[in-house]
């Protein structure tokens, strides 16, 4: 066989390996961008779920915390319109035109005859000093105390005090009539 014959089919050999080792790698690339593409594509789809996921969740959140948020400030403006109303009547308590005061201390007198030992000293507030004194029913006028209307009573030792002063029974009957307040202040 000659030299060239011998070459040519080297050469022929050669470029056939050649190509067979090209065509196996052009096979091998094109099965790594396909398994690239569907790795990428699965990370991308994993992604844009944990993404979603996310969002809703914080749009859960922000919702939880504007309600929240909702929530307090009507509870603040609630607390704040029940104490206007708390100071309005007081101040309607303490006025000396409030209207059926003198049946209030009337009744006062009343209840504290029934309950109260002999003996006591009645301790009016200044602005029911004057009613009181026409209307002691069996009790010793004494000294002024500081309140909004009504009076006490004291034995003569000072250990035992009675109070019927405005200021306690309307925190009472607020405390026990607070449900319903709201209810006619917010319509619950």
């Amino acid at each position: 066989m000659s030299l060239d014959k011998l070459a040519s089919e080297i050469e022929a050999m050669a470029k056939a390996e050649a190509k067979a080792v090209t065509d196996k790698a052009a096979d091998e690339a094109k099965r790594i961008a396909d398994e690239a593409s569907e790795t990428v594509s699965t990370y991308r789809e994993e992604a844009i779920a944990n993404a979603t996921r996310i969002c809703d969740q914080i749009a859960v959140e922000s919702i939880a915390a504007a309600r929240q948020r909702n929530q307090k400030t009507l509870l603040v403006a609630r607390r704040a319109e029940l104490d206007a109303t708390w100071e309005e009547v007081l101040s309607s308590a303490a006025s000396p035109d409030l209207k059926g005061r003198d049946k209030v201390l009337k009744s006062l007198l009343a209840q504290a005859s029934d309950e109260a030992p002999s003996g006591m000293v009645l301790k009016p507030v200044k602005i029911d000093r004057d009613f009181l004194a026409k209307n002691l029913s069996g009790f010793e006028m004494g000294d002024e105390i500081e309140g909004m209307g009504g009076f006490v009573l004291e034995d003569a030792e000072g250990s035992i005090l009675m109070d019927y002063r405005f200021e306690g029974r309307l925190r009472e009957a607020w405390g026990d009539r607070l449900g319903e307040v709201s209810n006619i202040l917010f319509g619950e």
